[in-house]
């Protein structure tokens, strides 16, 4: 007969507390994400400032030095160690509340007064591209409901400038009584496409460079641009300037001009306008060769200046009661943001340390000396797990002498040649490299030969491997390089 039973075990289990889990995220964030992140903590958090009293002229921290004050803000009872007048005033109960403030007034924000423009007030501001259509169509003489329907392709376009959304998907979204129709919205569709920049509104790649033919001005040549464009781009796109000619019946010279006539279009259109985004690779650690040795260090431009505002903590602690809960979270919250931006930063100083101490020969002799590196490598070493080391190593970038490059670059598993020796895969993609460049132009070298060749330098490497090592180097196929010659 079953029956219930109620019993107690005891067991034990490894779970990452929500504070572990929060600096294991900060680890893994790049330094723009990272930066962004601390700067919406300071605007939340009272109890952090942006450290601009900064000694030296740039602002760099010294290789082993903490690149803030926060390591001096970390323990509970911190004394104030960069306000002096704050620090007299906190010795003893008796100084008051009013000394705090007044000691506080010198380390603010500092503004100029002498009534000039600062530089950030002169930059230009970048106009959308929706902005720049919607100026366009304002003094067109179109009447309010064309109007309105061109506003809301307009506003359906995307950063490249072309309308992903179908006609019918946004006959819903113009709210206009009576229902517009099909044929009304193409209508406002003809008159955002005559805007600019030429190709804007387009719904494929093919109708975006035919709305910017008209800047050919020999007729002959347009037309047969038109022909290109609108049955033959793939073999545009392939380069494959024989079978145009054999398929128009133009001498391979002429389809070479019209090729020529329709590359120099803008097959993104929207980028002219505006700002297009580009996220620039800011390094982590910046690596030097002094006195024959190469050195880590931090780059000064993302390591982030707060620390912990000493007198607001001191006067919370002055006056704190149990109704005062929220702030004490904050308090503890700063305190702990300081300790997950040191110990980020000390953690990735470490990991690029132990990196150029094994990859040296690469700083010296190039991409040939790469040797293989695996993650449990630098986890011994560090004294870290080799999760710690794949998050470190995400995002992350490395400033060297000979170019940037990010961390897990240089990781690789070994490869055996046929004297035994170990070689990593980024050794034998630059030796990849060196054949493909050193093959002739008119004789372009297959991946199978490729492979040969290796394999008679040692080196057994699959044929497929190297179509991937190829790939990976972004050279094309054989058959492409031989048609460019």
């Amino acid at each position: 007969m079953p029956y219930l039973d109620l019993r107690a075990e005891h067991r034990q289990s490894q779970t990452l507390a929500p504070r572990l889990q929060h600096a294991v995220r900060l680890l893994q964030m790049s330094s723009l994400d990272f930066a962004a992140m601390v700067r919406d903590t300071l605007d939340k958090n009272p109890f952090l400032e942006a450290e601009d009293d900064v000694d030296d002229a740039s602002g760099a921290a010294l290789p082993g030095e903490a690149p803030f004050s926060a390591g001096e803000a970390i323990p509970e009872e911190a004394a104030p160690t960069r306000l002096d007048a704050a620090a007299g005033a906190c010795d003893a109960d008796t100084g008051s509340d009013r000394d705090l403030w007044a000691a506080d007034g010198g380390a603010g924000l500092r503004r100029t007064e002498d009534g000039e423009l600062s530089a950030l007030e002169t930059m230009a501001v970048d106009t959308p591209l929706n902005v720049h259509l919607l100026g366009q169509l304002n003094v067109l003489p179109l009447t309010p409901r064309d109007l309105a329907l061109a506003r809301t392709i307009v506003e359906s376009l995307d950063d490249d400038g072309y309308l992903r959304t179908p006609l019918g998907e946004l006959l819903e979204v113009a709210a206009l009584d009576p229902a517009p129709t099909l044929q009304e919205l193409k209508i406002a569709l003809k008159h955002v496409q005559a805007l600019e920049p030429a190709g804007v509104a387009a719904r494929s790649v093919a109708e975006c460079l035919r709305l910017q033919l008209h800047s050919i001005p020999c007729p002959e040549l347009r037309a047969l641009a038109r022909t290109v464009v609108d049955e033959h781009l793939s073999s545009l796109a392939g380069r494959d300037v024989a079978r145009l000619a054999r398929v128009l019946g133009h001498s391979p010279a002429r389809i070479e001009e019209v090729c020529d006539r329709i590359r120099r279009l803008d097959p993104r259109p929207g980028w002219r306008v505006g700002s297009s985004h580009v996220a620039y690779i800011v390094p982590d650690v910046v690596v030097k060769k002094v006195r024959g040795h190469w050195t880590v260090q931090l780059n000064p431009a993302i390591v982030p200046r707060v620390r912990l505002n000493q007198v607001y903590a001191q006067l919370f602690q002055r006056h704190r009661t149990a109704a005062h809960a929220a702030m004490g979270e904050q308090l503890q919250e700063a305190r702990w943001t300081l300790r997950n931006v040191e110990q980020r930063f000390s953690t990735i100083l470490d990991v690029a340390e132990a990196i150029v101490k094994r990859q040296r020969h690469f700083l010296d002799y190039g991409t040939m000396a790469m040797k293989p590196l695996g993650l449990r490598e630098i986890a011994n070493e560090v004294g870290i797990h080799e999760s710690t080391v794949s998050r470190v190593t995400n995002n992350k970038y490395m400033a060297t002498p000979i170019g940037v490059f990010e961390l897990k670059y240089f990781f690789s598993r070994a490869m055996i040649s046929a004297n035994g020796s170990a070689c990593s895969g980024t050794a034998i993609r630059g030796l990849i490299k060196d054949i493909i460049d050193g093959e002739a132009a008119d004789d372009p070298l297959s991946d199978a030969e490729i492979t040969r060749q290796l394999a008679q330098q040692g080196l057994k490497v699959a044929r497929r491997t190297v179509t991937k090592y190829r790939q990976m180097l972004r050279i094309e196929a054989v058959e492409r390089r031989r048609r460019h010659a």
